[in-house]
């Protein structure tokens, strides 16, 4: 007997974490749609623009990774616009929006807040979606498409 009170306390850690790992895998499966997303960035700064692109990459890991995500938009316009011009633009943010973009994210850039700063399309990083329409012109009509918005 005394042999077996030693084991009730490793058996019951061990059914905790069973059913975590359990509750863990249930919440991928319950969303087990792929998901639709749009983000706005229109906060000035490298530090937002670094912040938003974090939010990004746990929100693609939260949901169990890029194969449950249909689409994913980063929408910038406004003054953030400007801390994603060429050659003026922070090394890490880039790094981190290249490696977003080759996984799969959507970069779309504001037409009118291009006309408004001067900034032309060879200035934005390569595929950049350019969004003639306006920037929040673009979410309304993702969001009108299912797109759920989010803006960190």
């Amino acid at each position: 007997m005394k042999i077996l009170r030693g084991w009730v306390p490793v058996l019951v850690v061990a059914g905790v974490l069973v059913a975590l790992v359990q509750a863990d895998a249930a919440h991928l499966k319950e969303n087990a749609r792929k998901h639709k997303i749009v983000y706005q960035l229109d906060d000035a700064g490298v530090d937002k623009a670094k912040f938003v692109l974090g939010n990004i990459r746990n929100h693609v890991s939260g949901v169990g990774g890029w194969q449950n995500i249909e689409s994913l938009e980063l929408v910038v316009f406004g003054p953030a616009l400007k801390s994603f011009v060429q050659g003026s633009m922070d090394p890490a943010l880039t790094q981190t929006l290249d490696a977003l973009q080759l996984q799969g994210m959507t970069f779309g850039a504001c037409g009118n807040t291009m006309k408004n700063f001067s900034i032309t399309a060879e200035q934005l990083p390569p595929k950049s979606l350019i969004l003639p329409q306006g920037g929040v012109v673009r979410i309304m009509e993702l969001q009108e498409h299912g797109y759920i918005y989010l803006r960190p």
